[in-house]
Order: C-alpha cells, then sequence, then structure tokens
C-alpha cells in the first residue's frame, strides 16, 4: 500500500488513525499481533522494530527468545474490525541483536526460495492461485477430558434441520455446489468477507457456496505473484473468521469438520514466467502445457510425500484426504480430472491463462511454508528434468475412483496419515535445502512438533470406537 515511511505518516495523518497493529505469523501458520499508538509508529519502530518472545511462537528457545519485527510497508491496510481506526502491517521478523533477517521467519523462507528460482535462472515469477474453502456455522462447542470426548456444530443449512420449522431452506448433504439464496444462506457474508479483501489490496475473482450443504464457501483470487500469495492467504482467514464473528457465526478452515460431507482444500494453480512470458504454456503440449510445466509436475508429484508435510501438516488433513468427495490422493496428473493431484484446467489454455493446479493442500497449513515446499519440488522436477509420464504419474484421464484393481495398482498414492508425511519428509528433503531455503534443523523442529501433535491425537480414544467396542 505504501513506498515509503512518509507515505504511511501521510496517510496516518489524513484519515485519522490512532493506532498501528503489526502482525507476525509464527512457524506453525498463526498470526499474532501488538498494537502501537499512531505516535508510536516512527522511524525509531521502523530501523529497530519491536520486541516480541520468539519462544512463545515455535522460533526459539527459552534462553534466547528474543526477537523483533518490523512492519513491511507495501502491506499497510485499514483494519475493518477495530472500534478505534487502525492500520495494519505484516511484518517481518529479525533478530534482536544483529537485526539479521531471521531464518526461520515464514516470510524470509517463501523470499529466499523465490531467490533461488531466479539465480538458477529458472524464472523471475511465479504466480499462485489460491482457492479458499471453508464453513460458516452457526455455531460449535467441543469438549476433551478424561471422561468426556465431544464436539457439536450447528448449521441453519444443514440438512439434518429440515425437519425444523424455519425458512424451509436447507441444504442437501453435498448439495451445495452453486446453490443460489434462499438456499445459499450466506450469500451477504461471502460478499462483505470479499469486500474488505478488496479494500485491504486482494482483488477476488469470484465467490461461491461450495459442495458442503452446511456452510461450506469458496472464495478464489486471482494469481498473485510470489510470497504476496501467503499474505493472501493469511488475510482471507482473519478477514472471514471476524467478519462471520461479527455476524454471530464462525468460520473454519479445517480440512473436515463433518464427517460424511465434503472436506474443505487449499488447492494452488500456479504457474512460472520468465521475462514476461508464461513459461508453462505450449500450444502443442498435452493440456497445453510445456515440457518445463510437465518438469515442474513430475518433481512435484516426485517430492509429494514430503511436500503434504508441509501442504497436509495436520492429523485433519487425512480425514478429508481418502476416496471420494474428488479426494486428490492420487499422485498423478491430469488434464481436468479433479481426482489426480495435479490438474491442468482445461480452460487454462491460452498464453496468459496456462497453468497447473495442486490440489492436495489445505488451509491448516503454514502457507508460506506451503508454497515453498511446492515451488522448491517443482523447480527440482525442471533442474533435473523429471518426466512425470517416465515416473509412472500419468496423465490419467479417467476416473480414478472406477478404475479396475489391476489398473488401481499402477497409480503411486500420496500418504494417507500425516505419520506417512512426515516419514517421507525425513527421508527426502534435500531439495528443500538448495540454495539455503530450507534449514536441516526447521525440518527437524517441525516434524518433531507434528508427530508430537499425530501422537496426542493417535493415545485419545475416539468415541465412535466407545460405539463399536463398548460391549465387547
Amino acid at each position: 500500500m505504501f513506498h515509503d515511511f512518509d507515505e504511511a505518516v501521510a496517510f496516518i495523518g489524513s484519515n485519522s488513525i490512532e493506532q498501528v497493529d503489526l502482525k507476525f505469523c509464527d512457524l506453525w501458520g498463526r498470526w499474532h499481533h501488538v498494537t502501537v499508538s499512531a505516535a508510536g509508529f516512527n522511524q525509531e519502530l521502523m530501523d529497530q522494530g519491536i520486541g516480541f518472545d520468539g519462544s512463545s511462537v515455535g522460533f526459539k528457545s527459552i534462553s534466547s527468545g528474543d526477537m523483533v519485527m518490523v512492519p513491511d510497508l507495501t502491506t499497510g491496510f485499514v483494519d475493518p474490525f477495530w472500534d478505534i481506526p487502525t492500520l495494519s502491517f505484516i511484518c517481518t521478523t529479525l533478530e534482536a541483536d544483529s537485526r539479521q533477517l531471521f531464518p526461520f521467519d515464514p516470510r524470509t523462507i517463501a523470499k529466499r526460495a523465490e531467490d533461488f528460482m531466479r539465480d538458477e535462472g529458472i524464472a523471475d515469477t511465479v504466480l499462485w492461485g489460491p482457492e479458499f474453502e471453508f464453513y460458516v456455522f452457526n455455531g460449535v462447542s467441543y469438549e476433551n477430558g478424561m471422561n468426556v470426548a465431544a464436539y457439536r456444530v450447528e448449521s441453519d443449512e444443514g440438512d439434518w434441520n429440515s425437519d425444523r420449522l424455519g425458512s424451509g431452506y436447507s441444504m442437501p448433504v453435498h448439495g451445495g455446489y452453486h446453490a443460489i439464496p434462499p438456499r445459499d444462506h450466506l450469500h451477504n457474508l461471502r460478499s462483505r468477507i470479499c469486500g474488505r479483501l478488496d479494500d485491504a489490496g486482494f482483488p477476488v475473482k469470484y465467490h461461491h457456496h461450495e459442495v458442503g450443504g452446511p456452510g461450506q464457501c469458496e472464495i478464489e483470487t486471482p494469481l498473485i505473484a510470489g510470497y504476496r500469495a501467503a499474505d493472501a492467504t493469511m488475510m482471507v482467514k482473519y478477514i472471514a473468521r471476524l467478519t462471520a464473528q461479527e455476524e454471530g457465526l464462525t468460520a473454519t478452515f479445517m480440512p473436515k469438520p463433518l464427517h460424511g460431507e465434503a472436506g474443505s482444500g487449499l488447492h494452488f494453480h500456479q504457474r512460472l514466467e520468465k521475462d514476461g512470458t508464461n513459461i508453462f504454456y505450449d500450444a502443442d503440449g498435452y493440456g497445453c502445457i510445456s515440457e518445463t510445466a510437465r518438469f515442474f509436475i513430475g518433481g512435484l508429484l516426485h517430492h509429494g510425500g514430503s511436500v503434504l508435510a508441509f501442504t497436509n501438516p495436520s492429523t485433519n488433513s487425512y480425514r478429508r484426504l481418502i476416496p471420494g468427495f474428488e479426494a486428490p490422493i492420487s499422485a498423478v496428473f491430469s488434464a481436468g480430472n479433479r481426482s489426480a493431484a495435479v490438474r491442468i484446467p482445461r480452460y487454462a489454455n491460452t498464453p496468459d491463462s496456462a497453468r497447473i493446479e495442486f490440489r492436495p493442500p489445505d488451509a491448516t497449513c503454514n502457507p508460506y511454508l506451503a508454497i515453498t515446499a511446492q515451488l522448491m519440488a517443482g523447480l527440482d522436477g525442471i533442474r533435473r528434468q523429471l518426466d512425470p509420464t517416465k515416473l509412472g504419474f500419468g496423465p490419467f484421464d479417467e476416473d480414478l475412483f472406477s478404475l479396475s484393481e489391476e489398473r488401481r495398482k499402477e497409480i503411486i498414492s500420496l500418504p494417507s496419515s500425516l505419520d506417512g508425511a512426515l516419514m517421507a519428509l525425513e527421508g527426502d528433503h534435500q531439495f528443500l535445502l538448495e540454495g539455503d531455503v530450507f534449514d536441516a534443523d526447521l525440518i527437524d523442529r517441525w516434524i518433531e512438533a507434528k508427530r508430537a501433535e499425530e501422537r496426542a491425537v493417535r493415545n485419545r480414544p475416539h468415541p465412535y470406537e466407545v460405539e463399536l467396542y463398548y460391549d465387547l
């Protein structure tokens, strides 16, 4: 939004801004913030930053937790949720003593990947087009203890409420795709979310009701250059949640909040450009994609298990990645097949539109690390000329779930559990270390933390187990 500090200060004065909110992303993908007065937003803050405890957000040990954050002036937006006029910035994190870039800052990692891409001479721009799927419920409750394990969600659109006296316009199970009001209760809410995104500098391509009957929504942005796509992901989650809260509703980006209903993904459309040319396009290629794009796909699928450790880093991720509901569980590519891990949109067949779509990711990821892992895998495919056809990744244009058992054996599957993805990352992460983009210590820390989450879920009795086994 701003080109320099003086422009930001002038905006604060001319718009009666009273507070400046500083946001930063922790290692796991959650925003944190601290707020200063408008008077406190000064050149000293820009030069020295504002301190925080990095040990509290997964960055550092307790013995050396001091860090500072400095606002990225290009990310400024007027925060619509505060009673007092507030200007918000996304921050970069620095070492407290040297003021050097903190190497584990997720935004810095994403920038390093782009620098590596340019240094290798492969491309100068990577474009991302995330599709944001999420549910909006009327309410949610959950409880976990020694003697209780339960959760409950409510939705006015839920088919289970069809017998309740009300509007009469509940949504059938799996019946929400592009539903129109009055069945679609959430059109106005999505429009308000999109308006606020546009005001914050993130235009929206479109929004609609998704397949999931009880309140599933989708918002899609145009292609966004580089790490700003991860900024957009953080912003969409922030604005969707707080706009829903204003309406007495609750929004969740969990991949699988409902059994038996469609899950929510975070599909990433992507392409590379060099000197303003889309190097993924070839009019004569399969799906109108180039050899470079095929090699990129080869790398993405060859390292698919490791990539999922960052794009699908929750136990709930793998409640969604099961056969059915167009779940992209197969390490194959295809033109138009939504059950493939990599889809080449059939309608994206011009120099301005050709791209690929990686469909497994979900929004429990840290988006900066997720786009970095995808990019590094694809770049490795280009550097090593990994042909996906020779590696057995397709193309497969049939319905993958209706294949014969013999044909199904030909298809390589992606990990079906968080533990499987972490095992893949342990054995295959050298491609992430190229150009010093990732750090081996960060990868070890990620695996350790995610393994602890997996054990915590695995070691707890499940409510359905009580139903299955209580009387045995």
